[in-house]
């Protein structure tokens, strides 16, 4: 096996310190350091591993936060083993919930997982001596018997201390036994792939935890814990999250990703550039508000477009977002929508809905609170449908930053 050259060199509590910066737990006090003390003698790369359910299809930032710290591990010459949990999916993870969640089809499961794992890699190294992508169903479709091997390693009582349900189990709130065997089948997975430390948000230190607890079980070494900070969503205060709207993805297009950025709060600058940019964005951390603010929130939106994408490309955002937001001008470049008239009527929610994803009260709504303009004139509450005439060729705004061109069938 190869050994990790990039930090043979490096004293392991100081890479340790390194490795640990920015986390919020970092357990047991002095494993990480252990452990790559003993990967050195050893002349052997650590294993790390972060496993993540494909409940969705897409990574947004604050699922990026965990993957670059993964890619630190990579940097320092370790491997990283990224684990769909297509298995566990079937579960569902309680973590943070207060009722069962929803189960999906396999099929969406592997659909999820296939565009997750895509999109991972734009961050982690694909070099196959620094990375290792696997899948639970490899191994949690198991026997009875060593299911019933499994359960034995835990009680009860040991579960039910975690908070969300013991929330749940004091408010007298169902908790179903596949959510009780859901952190023993995640913890089963530090078993199976020999992981010597795991990653994860500060909403999965229980799991984390508890993969120590198994492997020890089952005669294997514990793992070192690391947990990364919940990102806020663009409206700070709440994690980000798709369900919840707030997300920054990492595929959305270059204008997204700078114009979204520009609207979070000021006073998650700094958080955002800790966690996603750290060396790459140079400064001072930004004062309350004022012009210090929006310049460190620009220079944000720059970095965080550079990091996906390419500094031509900023640019380029940057400019776009001037020409629409400063300057109150429409973008250069506009997608056409076409659409059909009934009776010589568009109907404009429809036409909403249809390409900005949002729902026809949604769109309603927009246009009677005046967020919804046509060529040079706002919609009047209650304008829903206009004719084809007045529509064709002409650009449909919708808030601060979705335009759409029409265009007749």
């Amino acid at each position: 096996m190869p050994n990790a050259r990039g930090a043979a060199a490096e004293d392991p509590a100081r890479l340790a310190a390194r490795l640990a910066r920015n986390a919020v737990d970092n357990l047991p006090q002095g494993a990480l350091a252990e452990r790559l003390e003993a990967a050195r003698k050893e002349d052997r790369q650590l294993r790390v591993k972060l496993g993540i359910d494909p409940t969705a299809p897409d990574i947004h930032l604050g699922h990026a936060v965990v993957l670059r710290k993964l890619r630190e591990f990579q940097d320092a010459g370790h491997r990283v083993v990224l684990l769909i949990g297509d298995y566990t999916a079937r579960v569902g993870d309680p973590s943070g919930r207060s009722t069962l969640r929803p189960m999906l089809s396999e099929q969406e499961i592997e659909d999820n997982a296939g565009t997750f794992q895509e999109q991972a890699l734009r961050i982690l190294d694909r070099d196959p001596e620094r990375l290792e992508v696997r899948r639970n169903g490899e191994w949690l479709d198991m026997p009875m018997a060593e299911l019933l091997g499994l359960v034995r390693t835990t009680t009860a009582a040991q579960l039910l201390e975690r908070d969300d349900f013991a929330k749940r189990w004091s408010a007298n709130e169902p908790i179903s036994l596949l959510e009780l065997l859901y952190p023993l089948l995640q913890a089963y997975d530090s078993v199976a792939v020999d992981a010597d430390v795991e990653l994860g948000g500060t909403d999965q230190k229980f799991n984390l935890l508890l993969g120590r607890d198994i492997q020890r079980a089952y005669g294997k070494p514990e793992q070192a814990i690391l947990t990364m900070p919940l990102l806020v969503g663009i409206e700070g205060g709440r994690k980000m999250s798709k369900s919840l709207g707030n997300q920054i993805g990492i595929t959305d297009s270059p204008d997204e990703i700078y114009g979204k950025t520009m609207s979070i709060p000021d006073e998650a600058i700094g958080e955002y550039r800790r966690l996603l940019l750290d060396a790459r964005s140079g400064g001072t951390e930004p004062s309350a508000g004022g012009a210090s603010a929006r310049d460190a929130k620009r220079a944000l939106a720059r970095g965080l477009v550079e990091w996906l994408y390419s500094e031509p490309d900023a640019a380029a955002a940057e400019r776009q977002f001037e020409r629409v937001f400063v300057e109150h001008e429409a973008p250069e470049e506009i997608a056409e929508a076409r659409f059909s008239s009934d009776g010589g009527l568009v109907h404009l929610p429809g036409v909403m809905a249809a390409e900005f994803g949002m729902s026809s009260s949604e769109a309603r709504r927009l246009i009677d609170q005046g967020g919804v303009s046509l060529g040079e004139s706002p919609l009047a509450a209650g304008e829903y449908d206009v004719p084809g005439e007045r529509a064709d060729g002409h650009v449909l705004k919708v808030g601060r930053r979705r335009f759409r061109r029409l265009k007749a069938a």
